[in-house]
């Protein structure tokens, strides 16, 4: 079976994935001006001239099964996940076709990296990165040029990182692009995170929580005051999380301001503020602001210091919702984090009222995955499951997970209900709540990981890290 390594970019990118399905074709090598194909039909000299004319190259062919060239085709070359942009009239230009393809094949960010020799753009799908193009270095600057300047960028700066933005547009499909410059050693490393303004798919019943936790959510989310923190590390969909409960709280009678970085979603009937502190609009002094205007539910992109964490505590002591999101391991250690930060523990007492920890974990392909027994080897050494597991599941790849194993993400959530029995150990500045955790059958992130485990719906290797906690 051929693999990603086997095929280098640069003889991948000869063709697109629409042509490569359509002539049912994989590029395999390059030699003295002629590129070697592998096809599972009978090649006509009237195809052979055909792509000779659009590849501009000579052609040769050799014949393979079809379920080999099925397996080439589904690993090497995405079909688009939204039919829709299937008819947009690409442009000439490369960098134009890049970004519709990677909107359209579900990439949630764009790397474009230079190194000495070449030049490489990988996409991040499910949270993999994967080699989609080479770039010759004598290019690579242009390229970076155009980006550079449809985000509204100083071209000759190169010296410094700096941030933009690109709205594309089109009749079937409209997005947004953030874009973060970096200067390394051999020039300007891109990365463009790709923000979607479909909202169709924020549904708090589809992200993952089980129906006790979504019901203990909801009751949260009820109180017309106090603060709802998310945790987790970037990437683990703390604002997809977010923008789902203010979707879910959103109505005619209630004012919701939001202040982000960057706004990801964009929601009608709510009023958001983009964050630029190069002009001192920053989460606190927005914060501020927003106190005069008369609002219900504030949310606000992340709790970062301490300035930022009062001032939502002092949002939520005047009658205010305040949902927001932190960097810690655990629902628990949020607590130890503000605490840290300098905010007083009777403040985080009187006011939280409900800590989220979560992840994001690929979900196993449903058509390939494959049982086997379990090997407790693969386990963490220090992890005893309270389950005893005889069988899990293991990821193989088909033609409709692109041969990786896994099709899709899911959050895992740690809901931690700010009780009054929890109020004290806050109080006082309590590290260990492990009894009440046990006593009050919270389920953390660890347990819930093991039962994704147990239903099939994820692998050990998937959640490893999880139960090394």
């Amino acid at each position: 079976m051929s693999s990603s390594k086997s095929i280098p970019s640069p003889i991948l990118q000869k063709i697109s994935a629409e042509q490569a399905y359509h002539y049912r074709i994989v590029p395999s090598g390059e030699q003295n001006g002629t590129l070697f194909f592998k096809t599972d039909q009978k090649v006509s000299s009237q195809l052979q001239q055909e792509l000779e004319i659009v590849l501009d190259l000579k052609v040769d062919f050799k014949y393979c099964e079809s379920e080999e060239l099925q397996k080439l085709l589904a690993r090497h070359y995405r079909k688009s996940k939204e039919p829709s942009t299937s008819g947009l009239s690409y442009s000439s230009d490369f960098l134009e076709r890049l970004l519709l393809n990677a909107k359209s094949v579900g990439s949630s960010d764009i790397h474009f990296e230079p190194y000495e020799n070449r030049c490489r753009v990988r996409f991040r799908i499910d949270g993999k990165l994967l080699e989609q193009y080479s770039i010759e270095p004598n290019e690579y600057p242009s390229i970076i040029n155009k980006i550079k300047i449809r985000a509204e960028l100083d071209i000759a700066e190169k010296r410094l990182p700096q941030d933009g933005r690109i709205s594309m547009k089109s009749e079937e499909i409209e997005f947004d692009i953030r874009v973060s410059s970096l200067p390394t050693l051999n020039g300007e490393k891109l990365v463009l995170r790709i923000l979607s303004k479909d909202t169709s798919s924020l549904n708090l019943e589809q992200l993952g929580f089980s129906a006790e936790e979504l019901e203990i959510f909801k009751e949260s989310i009820k109180n017309p005051n106090g603060i709802i923190l998310i945790s987790g590390p970037t990437g683990s969909g703390k604002t997809t999380t977010l923008y789902a409960t203010l979707k879910h709280l959103n109505n005619d009678s209630t004012n919701i301001l939001t202040v982000e970085d960057p706004i990801e979603y964009t929601l009608e009937g709510i009023n958001q503020v983009q964050l630029k502190e190069n002009i001192g609009l920053d989460f606190s002094s927005t914060l501020k602001t927003f106190l005069r205007q008369d609002p219900d539910i504030i949310m606000v992109g992340e709790i970062r210091d301490v300035q930022t964490a009062n001032m939502a505590i002092r949002a939520a002591l005047t009658g205010h919702l305040v949902l927001s999101t932190i960097h810690t391991n655990s629902a628990w250690a949020t607590v130890s984090r503000l605490i840290d930060m300098g905010v007083p523990p009777f403040l985080i007492a009187s006011t939280l009222n409900i800590s989220i920890a979560q992840r994001l974990v690929r979900i196993l392909c449903s058509k390939c995955r494959t049982k086997v027994p379990l090997n407790y080897n693969e386990l963490p050494k220090n992890f005893k499951p309270s389950i005893h597991l005889k069988t899990h599941y293991k990821a193989v790849g088909c033609s409709s997970c692109h041969y990786t194993g896994y099709n899709g993400r899911k959050a895992i959530y740690e809901i931690l209900p700010i009780t009054k029995e929890l109020k004290k150990p806050i109080k006082s500045n309590e590290i260990q709540i492990s009894d009440y955790i046990e006593k009050n059958n919270i389920r953390t992130l660890k347990s819930n990981a093991m039962r994704l485990v147990l239903d099939g719906v994820t692998t050990i290797e998937e959640v490893y890290s999880l139960l090394t906690d």
